[in-house]
């Protein structure tokens, strides 16, 4: 065990030796171990910022879900325009269909975009306030969380009440310091009194439910005001959860049977509406997050081999240098497995230091861009730990032959030759 640490404690010295004697050659042949780590870890960095970015946003659907709309989500909007621009939007007629009918749906909810509104409250004002029609399982559904306020008592949902709830931002902009709850609010000409405030839903890259800029009322009361049976394409989507025990597919077999009965399809018409779910986005971002990483793979490897050979011509010439000391100690009893084990710590200890530097530049770059992107890009210590094992593989397969011809020096020709 002793011989192993001063072996080691001789190659690190060896290695910072290098560092130093031959600043501008070892640096040149570290620089492509450098830019390799960085290309892979960068890349694979900011995939994984992005996927718990997206993936975050995506679990806010819930798995156990399904979102009734014209078009599915996997469907280029430009693809087929016209044919999903044909077809009816959900309206509130599908949502009382499927609660009559689907016994394998827990809660289902009707949303309706009616419009981007000024909000009003005394002088203060906040223009384009998108605002939802939400039927009264759009809570439970949805888990929402209420930053000040409640939810709708039943009556007040079935009567009709002006009451509103708001997101973070609008209320923030509209009062201030002031408690937003009971206040009086104008919009669409109406006096809409605010009994909730969404809990902040701060950075999210795919706005999925992002409460923090609408304006929530309750189906009963918007249809007193506006358009309920909108049929623009983004009008309506009902949404479905399924009953404790039911699959997604045993679920969307009933909405399928429901819907097909309510809008009167004959039995060879195709569907008029399209069942999406979480798993449908989730495998649509997970194959372009492994794209990503193939591509970030592929620039990185490529640099890492260049990498490879340039610290294994080093390794050939620190051989050269010491063939002398090589043979002494060869001489002197240092078996062969001793030099092998010298040249490659030399050798992974230089790639580590250039592993070092990748890791650096990373940080510094993923740094520069969360202060720029509305989300936080970060490197985790699993993927520094991956870096740090990628440099010492490099390494080992840098220094393994130039090890392995100093390990096979015959020591009276080694002497002979520094002599």
């Amino acid at each position: 065990m002793r011989v192993i640490l001063r072996v080691i404690n001789e190659s690190i010295l060896q290695a910072l030796h290098q560092l130093s004697s031959n600043k501008l050659r070892t640096f040149l042949s570290l620089l492509g171990i450098m830019i390799g780590i960085f290309c892979i870890v960068g890349v694979q960095s900011a995939v994984d910022s992005l996927k718990d970015n997206i993936m975050g946003s995506l679990e806010k659907l819930g798995d156990d879900t399904v979102y009734i709309s014209k078009m599915p989500w996997t469907e280029d909007p430009h693809n087929n325009w016209w044919k999903y621009m044909r077809r009816p939007s959900p309206d509130y007629k599908d949502l009382q269909a499927i609660k009559k009918k689907v016994k394998s749906a827990s809660l289902a909810d009707f949303h309706l975009f009616i419009g981007a509104r000024t909000a009003k409250y005394r002088s203060s004002s906040v223009e384009r306030v998108f605002t939802v029609a939400v039927t009264y399982d759009f809570e439970k559904l949805f888990n929402v969380e209420f930053e000040k306020g409640r939810y709708w008592t039943p009556s007040e949902y079935y009567y009709g009440s002006n009451k509103v709830f708001i997101g973070h931002n609008v209320a923030e902009k509209l009062f201030g310091n002031l408690d937003p709850i009971g206040k009086t609010i104008k919009m669409f000409g109406r006096d809409m009194v605010v009994i909730g405030v969404f809990k902040k839903s701060g950075k999210d890259l795919l706005q999925i439910m992002n409460y923090d800029n609408i304006a929530v009322v309750s189906y009963e009361y918007a249809k007193s005001f506006a358009n309920v049976k909108n049929t623009s394409f983004w009008g309506g989507s009902v949404n479905v959860k399924a009953e404790e025990g039911v699959t997604i597919e045993q679920l969307k077999d009933d909405l399928t049977g429901a819907l097909r009965a309510a809008r009167r399809l004959k039995p060879l018409e195709e569907n008029n509406f399209a069942l999406n779910n979480l798993t449908i986005l989730a495998n649509l971002f997970e194959q372009f997050f492994g794209v990503l990483n193939m591509v970030g793979w592929a620039i990185g490897v490529f640099a890492i081999l260049v990498g490879i050979f340039s610290v294994a011509n080093i390794m050939f010439v620190s051989v050269r240098e010491r063939t002398n000391i090589i043979g002494i100690k060869k001489a002197l009893g240092a078996r062969r497995s001793i030099i092998l084990l010298e040249f490659l710590i030399e050798s992974v200890i230089l790639c580590i230091i250039g592993g070092i530097f990748g890791l650096a530049l990373v940080y510094a770059v993923l740094e520069l861009l969360s202060a720029a992107l509305p989300f936080p890009i970060y490197l985790s210590v699993g993927n520094m730990a991956f870096g740090i094992g990628l440099s010492v593989a490099v390494g080992v397969l840098s220094g393994l032959i130039p090890a392995m011809q100093a390990s096979q020096l015959d020591p009276v020709e080694a002497i002979r030759f520094g002599g």
